[in-house]
């Protein structure tokens, strides 16, 4: 008999979810069609925010965001050591230089204390990029108080946070930010293959992400100008752009997901309320979460009591995947990255980011999890910390 393996993520599609994806492949467009205008206003009006535009990546939609506010060569952008390397390489590929700000325990983002001594000796930063861990959103509302008296912008990296809120508001409606970023890769809450979007309130902001994901072209007549001899091209490029789309076919696969977006949603946090009763009892430490955000629930790390158990974090890892369960690490530190480290970053820059990767360790958290499959990680996780 085949060893059951349960997937730290995983995405679930459904038969609607082929269908749509069905549809546009017999349909007259497979790219830059109407399948990316209804993803991308769905995505508007689930985050009641006034622009959204769809990209390839949610590394993408960072670079575009970062290019978008201004961010370039000589400035300085912070952001938070616990993240995915996207977020910082996308400041890197502006030519920018990219400082990490230590993790508060609880929340496991940006600490905002820390935030402020480093705002009080040292020159404010062209932008800060806020990272909503986990699903767990940041203190957008302090944030925004902090950072508005230098000027600072604020970009969301919201790459695990779709379906979340902060204070009764979605997040993605960038009521304390300049422009927030989605993730739709597949182990993210909802997918459309790979892909991501981009929101924002700006209309300036949002005229230059549209332009510049597709290669700096517009067709907007508003923006065309005259040639020689007063015609007008049906497009012009006003800048160096990219090719960041979407394609039609990753919208249909998007925007069939965005039905179910609330049920995945639902669905995480009955696992995680599963979790925060049935492993209570083991020496680990749950997540937390705060009472005016509602998660997303993107992951579920628990961190080990290392002082009240007989294995380390590797032997852990390697038993329960030696079990079936697949979990995994999120994140090592980025300055502690080979890249990162080139640039002058060393050992104990962050040192609650480095104690919490030390012991934090990510088990199953996606939609598909049956209460057999729930109970089978309990079951591997008591046996895996027995020295």
């Amino acid at each position: 008999m085949s060893q059951k393996i349960i997937k730290y993520a995983e995405q679930d599609i459904s038969d609607s979810d082929l269908e749509s994806v069905l549809r546009t492949l017999k349909s007259e467009y497979l790219t830059q069609g109407p399948a990316i205008l209804h993803f991308e206003g769905l995505i508007r009006d689930y985050c009641e925010v006034k622009y959204s535009y769809a990209v390839n990546s949610a590394t993408s939609g960072l670079h575009l965001a970062c290019l978008a506010i201004g961010v370039k060569a000589g400035d300085h952008v912070w952001t938070s050591a616990n993240t995915f390397v996207a977020t910082a390489n996308a400041v890197r590929l502006c030519g920018a230089d990219v400082d990490f700000i230590d993790i508060c325990p609880k929340s496991l983002n940006m600490s905002l204390d820390l935030l402020e001594e480093k705002l009080k000796i040292e020159t404010p930063p062209k932008a800060i990029i806020a990272v909503h861990f986990a699903g767990h959103s940041c203190d957008m509302a302090r944030l925004r108080a902090i950072t508005q008296p230098y000027g600072i912008r604020i970009i969301e990296d919201a790459a695990h946070a779709i379906g979340g809120g902060y204070e009764h508001k979605k997040i993605g409606d960038c009521r304390y930010s300049d422009v927030c970023v989605f993730s739709f890769h597949p182990v993210k809450i909802i997918t459309a293959g790979e892909g991501g979007a981009v929101t924002t309130n700006d209309p300036e902001l949002a005229r230059t992400i549209r332009r510049l994901r597709s290669h700096g072209i517009t067709s907007d007549p508003l923006e065309l100008e005259s040639v020689s001899g007063g015609e007008l091209w049906t497009y012009q490029q006003f800048e160096l752009g990219f090719n960041y789309r979407m394609t039609d076919i990753q919208a249909a696969l998007g925007a069939s997901q965005m039905t179910r977006l609330d049920a995945f949603v639902r669905r995480r946090h009955q696992i995680a309320e599963w979790y925060d009763q049935n492993l209570r009892e083991l020496p680990l430490e749950l997540p937390q979460r705060a009472s005016n955000v509602f998660s997303s629930l993107h992951l579920y790390v628990i961190r080990l009591k290392l002082n009240e158990i007989e294995v380390d974090k590797k032997e852990f890892f390697f038993r329960m995947r030696n079990g079936g369960v697949l979990v995994n690490f999120h994140y090592i530190p980025v300055y502690r990255q080979p890249y990162y480290r080139n640039l002058g970053f060393r050992r104990g820059y962050c040192p609650e980011a480095e104690k919490y990767f030390l012991d934090a360790v990510s088990i199953p958290m996606h939609a598909k999890l049956s209460n057999e499959d729930l109970e089978y990680i309990k079951t591997s996780i008591e046996s895996a910390l027995v020295g």
